[in-house]
């Protein structure tokens, strides 16, 4: 990797980090909003769901735009919105007290329009600038650096909920500016900053892509949707479990929460290096493997009958995840060049969007149903998608030749 491009990796790195402490800081704090607002279960999972749908709706507005007119003449803004609709939330905890669900349910509309700017452009902008193997390590370090949010925001979270359940609204906007304003004067387009192209050659280019690679790619997004609504679903039950059944303290379900969380951090990161000396050769391998981590805890989970035994398993399905990520990622990134990156990468998070956005409200209902049903369920989707992906998912047909031994 070149040194000048080394400090608009370390910004890009925030950009994830931040985009995911929008729902991950969260949700240690769901019990205790409930009790504030006097809500149920399922409202407080659509706090999750209000910020998660908006993004994935705005995302590949937001990669197209950037396909135009450039990664930071969109990340910087959608930052900036991020920031004011966390800020919105917690003035509206605080004007409007108990009666406040509804503002607050808007304000993170808001907040997740922002979200839908930030980290698919970062990778967008990575896969830009990065033409060779190491763009694999680039995109795992970024996946860890979401990650490692993941692993912090519980515990953010948690004890920010010890002074008050709004507070965490606030950090968003405390966080966001300076990071909008580090993507403005550190980071680097260079050769990446787009000149935009006639409309008419711009799809034609993206249906060429779609015509040759779609399969391909469609089963790249399944599979990004699948563990990211698997991890996210079971961490808010998870969340719910721990005080309810397990009577745990607000800090203490942030630790446990971690746990998972951190496995895929650091999976994330090892996988990106472990992608980087053979990409090819084992990158399918590491996506049906991820998928198997997954499907096994989701398995045991239901099984657990103490605080150890389902952390254990939830962190199965956190390794998985970690697992997969890398190697989907770098899928994505490398099957557009870059004067159609954006978009691409951009519906690919929209759909890892709603795959957050989803997840949450329908574990919830593993409390009224049971956890067999709905577990045994979301299993099936996850095996199923693996096995999928055993048969329709080619690194060969997507990857270019700089990702498969010489330069693109």
């Amino acid at each position: 990797m070149e040194a000048k491009v080394k400090p608009t990796i370390g910004v890009l790195a925030t950009v994830p980090f931040i985009m995911v402490l929008g729902n991950s800081m969260l949700i240690p704090v769901l019990p205790a909003i409930q009790k504030a607002l006097d809500g149920s279960l399922l409202q407080v999972g659509l706090l999750i769901t209000a910020f998660s749908v908006p993004a994935g709706l705005t995302i590949p507005f937001a990669g197209m735009l950037s396909d135009h007119t450039g990664r930071k003449t969109v990340m910087v803004p959608a930052l900036i919105v991020y920031g004011t609709g966390g800020l919105l939330a917690g003035v509206a905890a605080l004007l409007f007290k108990e009666n406040a669900y509804p503002y607050i349910l808007g304000a993170r509309i808001i907040q997740g329009i922002g979200a839908g700017g930030t980290y698919q452009l970062a990778m967008a902008l990575a896969g830009d600038l990065i033409q060779d193997n190491e763009r694999a390590q680039v995109l795992g370090l970024l996946e860890a650096a979401n990650g490692l949010g993941k692993v912090i925001s519980p515990l953010a979270g948690a004890a920010l909920g010890l002074i008050a359940w709004y507070i965490p609204f606030f950090v968003y906007g405390i966080l966001a500016l300076p990071i909008a304003l580090a993507i403005l004067f550190i980071a680097q387009e260079g050769k990446a900053k787009q000149k935009g192209q006639p409309l008419t050659a711009y799809f034609i280019n993206l249906l060429r892509i779609l015509k040759e690679k779609g399969v391909n790619l469609g089963m790249a997004f399944l599979c990004g949707l699948i563990v990211l609504f698997s991890l996210f679903g079971l961490l808010s039950f998870f969340s719910d479990l721990l005080e309810t059944t397990f009577h745990l303290r607000i800090f203490q379900r942030g630790l446990i929460i971690a746990v998972p969380v951190l496995a895929m951090a650091i999976t994330s990161y090892l996988f990106g290096i472990v992608l980087k000396q053979q990409m090819v050769q084992i990158m399918k391998g590491t996506i049906i493997g991820g998928l198997s981590l997954v499907t096994l805890g989701l398995f045991l989970f239901p099984l657990g009958d103490s605080v150890v035994s389902k952390t254990i398993f939830a962190t199965l399905i956190g390794t998985g995840t970690g697992m997969a990520l890398p190697a989907l990622n770098t899928l994505i990134t490398s099957s557009a060049p870059t004067s159609e990156r954006g978009l691409v990468t951009c519906l690919y998070g929209t759909v890892r969007f709603f795959g957050v956005a989803i997840g949450p409200p329908l574990f919830s209902f593993a409390a009224k149903y049971g956890q067999p049903l709905i577990f045994w369920s979301v299993l099936a989707g996850v095996a199923g998608s693996a096995v999928l992906a055993f048969f329709f998912i080619h690194p060969q047909q997507i990857l270019p030749e700089g990702l498969q031994g010489g330069e693109q």
